[in-house]
């Protein structure tokens, strides 16, 4: 377990969300040097500063691989040597706002909700749809880091949703994400109000990162009960 330099209290859990995930509840799933810290790369490539004003690059740059990593900014990054910006964009913090969830109804050509807890062993079909889909950074060890719910069809795999960051109060809703023979019959809002309820009955509150371009999802989270909290970008850095 790393122990990580601790940064100035913010003035929310979630305006350093990487950070803080990394260096408090989901400490054990830290790397850490300076002032970064990022997930274990069997995770995936999120990567937080302690003070993202100042960002510590020079840390960055001694948990960096050969992969990507991705970090989320407040404001455009200035090109930096040593580093290039291969992918990024708008990005949009949204948390629950409602007393509870909605209920969980039946799935279509089903008599019940039709869904599955996910386990280890489902992991390879996990990163096969997350692969097609593209929610967000899916790895071999991302199921790890909570529950994950799926519906199948015809013994495949064809949606899913679960949990990722976790910060004191509150834990992320991640990886919902449909296959597109299946989309259109509701299993994104099923799922994600599944990973809502299991949340809310541990005294937490749901939070959520969207593409703020991917207008039809955060309609529907804005429907289920999910408010606008922040603005932000990630950006996708190749340490070169």
């Amino acid at each position: 377990m790393i122990t990580a330099q601790k940064s100035p209290i913010p003035a929310h859990p979630l305006d350093n969300v990487i950070w803080e995930a990394l260096s408090s509840r989901q400490a054990g799933f830290a790397q850490g040097s300076g002032g970064a810290l990022r997930f274990v790369p069997e995770v995936g490539p999120l990567a937080g500063f302690a003070t993202p004003g100042t960002a510590d690059f020079e840390g960055l740059a001694a948990l960096a691989g050969r992969e990507p990593i991705a970090v989320f900014v407040d404001t455009p990054l200035e090109p930096r040597p040593g580093w290039k910006i291969v992918d990024g964009g708008p990005l949009v913090q949204m948390v629950w706002h409602e007393d509870k969830a909605p209920p969980i109804t039946s799935a279509p050509g089903t008599e019940s909700s039709g869904i599955e807890v996910l386990s280890a062993a489902d992991s390879p079909a996990m990163i096969e749809l997350t692969q097609l889909t593209k929610p967000g950074p899916f790895g071999a060890r991302t199921h790890e880091l909570g529950s994950f719910f799926g519906i199948r069809c015809e013994g495949g795999l064809v949606a899913m949703a679960g949990e990722r960051m976790k910060v004191p109060g509150y834990t992320e809703v991640s990886a919902v994400c449909t296959h597109p023979d299946h989309t259109g019959k509701g299993y994104a809002a099923l799922l994600t109000t599944r990973v809502v309820r299991g949340v809310l009955d541990r005294g937490e509150t749901p939070f959520l990162h969207s593409r703020a371009d991917n207008t039809r999802a955060i309609k529907l989270y804005e429907r289920l009960g999910f408010r606008h909290r922040l603005d932000g970008l990630f950006v996708v850095l190749a340490h070169t």
